[in-house]
C-alpha cells in the first residue's frame, strides 16, 4: 500500500548569527515530530533552512569586512552544522540565495503584481532594522517595536504594495471552518482578536534603501521584501514553478501538513503567507502551530544580556541525546519553557542517569549476573506481573495520541512512566532475594523476560526523540527494532536471546558544581570573543540608563545604612490604594511590615516567599495610615518597571548585605 505523504517545515532560521539553544530547538522539536510519523508509517518530506537576505544582513557583512554572500555562507554552514550535531533528519536544507528560489521569487512577485495583487506607493512610518517591518505609531509598544522591543527609527520610500484587505474576509472564514488550521488556540485568538478582525494594512513587499535581497526585475531600484522572499520558500523547496511545469515534489507533498514556527512569527506565517497564496491560487497549509519560547532562567536570550546558551556547548557536556531530551520534555504544549544549567544537572541525574540509565544497567546485570545473559520466558506468571504489561501495552497508544496532538513533551512522559514502572516491578518482585532460592530460579527468569520485554517497548518509542539512546538500548537487549504495531503484543522478545555482557553507562551523572564552573567558563569565552562586550552597543537591545548623580558621600556615610537578606512570609493590599502592598518581612529571627509601591508590578501573591534585599534601619513611617518598619530594593527601568533586587545564590534570611 501506497503511503500517505506528510511534509513539514520549519521557520528557516535568519543568518544574522550562530543560532542559541532556543532557537535550535525549533529544529530538534520538528526532527522529533518527523521521526514519529515515519514510524507511523508515513511518507515524510522535511524541510528547513535559512533565510539569507535583508538590510541586518548587508550591515552586518560591511562590519565584518565582507560581501554579504560570504557572510551569509560562513553563517548558513554554522546552522546546518548545528542541526546536522542534533542529529535532525531534514530532507531539505534551503537557502533563500539559492538560484531557484531566487528565480522563483521574482516570477510570484510579478505575477501577483501583473494581477494587480501588488502595486506600487510610498511608506512612511517606523522601521524596525533587527525585524525588517514598518509599523505604524498606533502599532508601537511604548514608542519601540511591539515584536522584539528594540528602537524604530522614521522611515519614507517608494515600496511595493501587497493588497491583504482584499483576501482578509476569505482567509477568516478559512480559520472559521478549519479550527485546526492555527494551533494552539489562543494563538488563532490572537492573530483574529489583534490583526484580522480590526482590519488589515496593505503589506510593504519591497525595499529601495539596501541592495543585499532578491531584484524585483521589472524595476531595478527594488528588491523583494524579506516575507515574499522567506515565506515562499515553503514551496520553492518543493519545486514549484509559477510558470506552471511544478515538480513532482510539489504534486506530491503541497499543501503542507504542518508549518511549525515560533510564536513571535505568527502573524506572517497564518496572515500574510495564507494571503500570497490565495492569491496564487495555491492551497493553504492544513497546519500552522505557533510553539512558545525556551527561556534561560526568567527571560529570553539575547548576547546583550549575556545569558545565551549554544547548543554545541550543551552537547560537550551533556550529549546530544541528553540535550533532546531537555528541550523536548521541559518545552509545555503553550507555555514559554525554561532551561538552566541546574535545571539541566538535575534531569540529567533525576531523569536520565537514574530512571532510565540505571534500569537498563540493572537489568542487563541481573541478566548477566544470574543466568549468564540468557533472557527466557519461563512462563511463571504472578498478579504483579499484570499492571507492567499492561502499561507496557497501552503505552503504545498513549505516546501516538499525544503525538497526534503535537503533545511532544507529553509523550516523552508517557514512556518514561513506563520505564518508571519497570523501576517500581524491580522493587516489588525484589531479584536479588530470588535469586537466592532455586525453586525460584523460573520466577526469576520471568520477571528479567518481562523487564527487558518492557524496556525494549519503552527504547522503541523513544527513537523519534532520543535516536541514539534507543539505538544502544536496543543493541545491548539484543532486542529488534519493532514497529508500532508490532508493540501491540507482549512477549515479541524472542526467548533466549542473550543481553550483552558490558553494559554500556548510558548517562553519567553530574555534579552541579563542577557544571557551573564549566558554565562560567564558557560565558566567558564567549563574552571575550565579543570584545567584552555586548550587542546592546549595536543592537540596542539592551539599552543602558543614566540617571542624574547626587552628591557623593563617605564610607561612614555608607556604614550607617544596613542591609540584610529578607524572606517575604506574608503579604497584602492596602486597603484604598492603587500602588502599595505591605508584606510581612522575616529578617533573621524578627519580622519586620514594610509597605512598598509596587502593586503595579507584583501581585500579593507572587511576593510571598520571595527573598529580598531590606534596609533595615530605615526610620519606621506610616504609608496611607499603616506602618513601615523598612525598605525593599528595587531597580527602575527606563519605563518605569520595577524588579525587586534578589541575591543570586540561596541565602538565609538575615544575611548581611556588604
Amino acid at each position: 500500500m501506497e503511503k500517505k505523504p506528510y511534509y513539514l517545515t520549519t521557520a528557516i532560521a535568519y543568518t544574522s548569527g550562530k543560532p542559541h539553544i532556543g532557537n535550535t530547538y525549533e529544529a530538534v522539536l520538528a526532527d522529533s515530530i518527523v521521526r514519529f510519523k515515519r514510524y507511523q508509517g508515513y511518507d515524510v518530506r522535511f524541510q528547513t533552512g535559512t533565510d539569507e537576505h535583508g538590510q541586518k544582513i548587508e550591515m552586518k557583512a560591511e562590519e565584518a569586512g565582507v560581501t554579504p554572500k560570504e557572510f551569509v555562507d560562513g553563517v548558513a554552514g554554522e546552522i546546518k552544522s548545528i542541526w546536522d550535531l542534533m542529529n535532525t533528519s531534514y530532507d531539505k536544507f534551503i537557502r533563500t540565495t539559492d538560484d531557484y528560489h531566487e528565480k522563483q521569487v521574482q516570477k510570484i512577485f510579478k505575477k501577483l503584481y501583473d494581477q494587480g495583487d501588488i502595486y506600487k506607493g510610498y511608506y512612511e512610518g517606523m522601521y524596525c532594522t533587527p525585524c525588517e517591518s514598518f509599523f505604524t505609531s498606533s502599532q508601537l509598544v511604548d514608542g519601540k517595536c511591539p515584536d522584539c522591543g528594540r528602537e524604530c527609527q522614521p522611515a519614507k520610500e517608494e515600496a511595493y504594495f501587497l493588497k491583504l484587505s482584499k483576501y482578509t474576509d476569505p482567509l477568516i472564514e478559512h480559520i472559521n471552518t478549519h479550527p485546526e488550521f492555527i494551533q494552539p488556540e489562543s494563538r488563532k485568538n490572537e492573530m483574529m482578536n489583534n490583526f484580522l478582525l480590526p482590519g488589515l494594512q496593505d503589506l510593504c513587499v519591497s525595499r529601495t534603501s539596501f541592495k543585499w535581497g532578491i531584484p524585483v526585475d521589472f524595476d531595478d531600484k527594488h528588491v523583494v521584501y524579506v516575507w515574499i522572499d522567506a515565506l515562499s520558500n515553503y514551496i520553492t523547496g518543493l519545486g514549484y514553478d509559477q510558470d506552471g511545469s511544478s515538480g513532482e515534489l510539489f504534486e506530491k507533498y503541497w499543501p503542507a501538513d504542518l508549518h511549525l514556527i515560533g510564536k513571535d512569527i505568527l502573524r506572517f506565517h497564518t496572515i500574510y503567507w495564507p494571503i500570497m497564496l490565495m492569491a496564487l491560487d495555491l492551497p493553504l497549509p492544513k497546519q500552522i502551530f505557533g510553539h512558545p519560547w525556551l527561556l534561560q532562567g526568567d527571560g529570553k536570550m539575547s548576547k546583550s544580556k549575556g545569558n545565551v546558551i549554544y547548543a554545541d556547548d550543551l552537547v560537550n557536556l551533556f550529549g546530544v541525546d541528553a540535550v533532546r531530551y531537555f528541550v523536548l520534555h521541559e518545552m509545555p504544549f503553550e507555555n514559554d519553557g525554561v532551561i538552566t544549567w541546574e535545571l539541566l544537572v538535575e534531569r540529567m541525574n533525576s531523569e536520565l542517569a537514574n530512571t532510565l540509565g540505571n534500569l537498563v544497567n540493572r537489568t542487563i546485570s541481573m541478566s548477566n549476573k544470574y543466568f549468564g545473559g540468557a533472557v527466557n520466558n519461563a512462563g511463571v506468571k504472578e498478579p504483579v506481573d499484570d499492571e507492567l504489561i499492561a502499561l507496557s501495552l497501552e503505552t503504545p497508544r498513549k505516546v501516538e495520541h499525544k503525538m497526534d496532538e503535537l503533545r511532544i513533551a507529553d509523550a516523552i512522559s508517557e514512556i518514561f512512566t513506563l520505564f518508571k514502572r519497570c523501576n517500581k516491578y524491580i522493587d516489588e518482585t525484589m531479584p536479588w532475594a530470588l535469586a537466592k532460592e532455586e525453586e525460584k530460579k523460573p520466577r526469576l527468569e520471568t520477571v528479567l523476560y518481562n523487564l527487558v520485554e518492557s524496556i525494549s517497548i519503552g527504547a522503541n518509542l523513544l527513537k523519534p526523540f532520543m535516536p541514539e539512546t534507543s539505538d544502544k538500548i536496543l543493541a545491548q537487549l539484543n532486542a529488534p527494532e519493532r514497529s508500532l504495531e508490532e508493540l501491540s503484543q507482549f512477549g515479541a522478545y524472542v526467548s533466549g536471546n542473550k543481553v550483552t555482557d558490558a553494559p554500556e553507562i548510558l548517562f553519567q551523572r553530574l555534579d552541579v558544581n563542577e557544571v557551573l564552573v564549566k558554565a562560567a567558563e564558557i560565558q566567558a569565552a564567549q563574552a571575550a570573543a565579543n570584545g567584552g562586550a555586548t550587542e546592546a552597543t549595536s543592537d540596542n537591545e539592551e539599552p543602558v540608563i543614566d540617571i542624574e548623580a547626587k552628591p557623593e558621600i563617605t564610607f561612614d556615610d555608607f556604614e550607617k545604612l544596613q542591609f540584610q537578606v529578607g524572606e517575604i512570609i506574608a503579604c497584602e493590599e492596602v486597603p484604598k490604594s492603587k500602588k502599595l502592598l505591605c508584606s510581612q518581612v522575616r529578617i533573621g529571627s524578627q519580622v519586620k511590615q514594610i509597605v512598598s509601591g509596587i502593586k503595579q508590578h507584583y501581585t500579593a501573591e507572587e511576593m510571598v516567599g520571595k527573598k529580598v534585599m531590606v534596609l533595615v534601619n530605615l526610620k519606621p513611617a506610616k504609608l496611607a495610615g499603616v506602618l513601615s518598619e523598612g525598605m525593599l530594593l528595587c531597580a527602575e527601568g527606563e519605563d518605569g518597571e520595577l524588579a525587586l533586587m534578589t541575591p543570586e545564590k540561596k541565602m538565609p534570611a538575615g544575611a548581611e548585605i556588604a
